[in-house]
């Protein structure tokens, strides 16, 4: 058996290398399907939050709205306020016993972790729709566009872009927080760098290759989101269209040319004393 740090390292990953490949697929599965779905009731709770309603037009509208946001924001004090490994047990091991329901590795990690990130996601989105100028929900309701018609078309697309940091950041936390998932015995990568370091009682180095893979995970999932945000931004700079008929009204036309031939255009040039 290797006795040095870098012989046990080289031995570990000869052995189990493909242990620690299926860890690592296991968690960007999990970390990436879940924190989509988290956006999505993000997406979802920050329209329900901002619906306008008059108490006096349509108290019944009002009243219903208003139980609708009490759930929504129980909902999401109550994941923001609590660990994910709690939330973890207590779906996982709660809905066995109250109503019956055995989850597979899968569904449990999908449902317990978006359903986290949604509540996070929620009031990241609320923020981006109020970063939005209130103005152009005042000109697309203008023109006839319902609320849903509004946040579709005109404040999701630019309060996207508005959370993109913050969503990337929901991923990368989501990658490194799949490990809590262990209690419920999902294999992901924190669980089988356990198991390969429970083997040989080699701990330090079976965590510092797990250590190392989350780091090229997060690392590369950081780089492409980067450029996914520089992407969204568009060019620096950006070359006015005067190629539409309606343009030339606005002054943007001028000569390139001097015309030679047609003496009425040389008689006005002249009378303006541009010859």
């Amino acid at each position: 058996m290797p006795q040095t740090f870098g012989a046990k390292i080289i031995f570990i990953l000869q052995n189990y290398g493909m242990t620690f490949l299926r860890g690592a697929g296991v968690t960007m599965v999990i970390a990436v399907v879940s924190t989509f779905i988290g956006l999505i009731i993000g997406f979802l709770v920050g329209i329900v939050q901002t619906i306008p309603t008059d108490r006096q037009q349509n108290p019944v509208k009002w009243g219903l709205l208003g139980f609708v946001r009490i759930i929504l924001n129980v909902y999401v004090e109550v994941f923001r306020g609590t660990p994910m490994m709690v939330q973890a047990m207590f779906i996982y091991y709660g809905a066995a016993m109250l109503f019956r329901i055995n989850m597979d590795m899968w569904t449990a990690a999908f449902f317990i972790v978006s359903i986290n990130t949604g509540a996070y996601m929620a009031e990241t989105v609320r923020g981006g729709i109020l970063s939005i100028d209130p103005g152009q929900t005042e000109g697309a309701k203008a023109i006839g566009m319902t609320h849903f018609q509004t946040m579709v078309h005109v404040v999701l697309p630019q309060a996207l872009r508005n959370i993109m940091p913050q969503i990337g950041n929901n991923l990368i936390i989501n990658i490194k927080d799949t490990c809590v998932l262990t209690v419920i015995g999902t294999v992901e990568l924190f669980y089988s760098s356990k198991s390969v370091a429970g083997a040989y009682y080699w701990y330090f180095e079976s965590f510092t290759i797990a250590m190392i893979v989350y780091f090229i995970l997060t690392f590369v999932c950081s780089r492409i989101l980067r450029a996914l945000e520089s992407k969204m931004d568009g060019p620096d700079s950006y070359d006015l269209a005067t190629s539409d008929t309606l343009a030339h009204t606005s002054g943007m036309t001028r000569f390139t040319e001097r015309p030679e031939k047609d003496p009425k255009v040389d008689r006005f040039f002249s009378t303006r004393g541009d010859l």
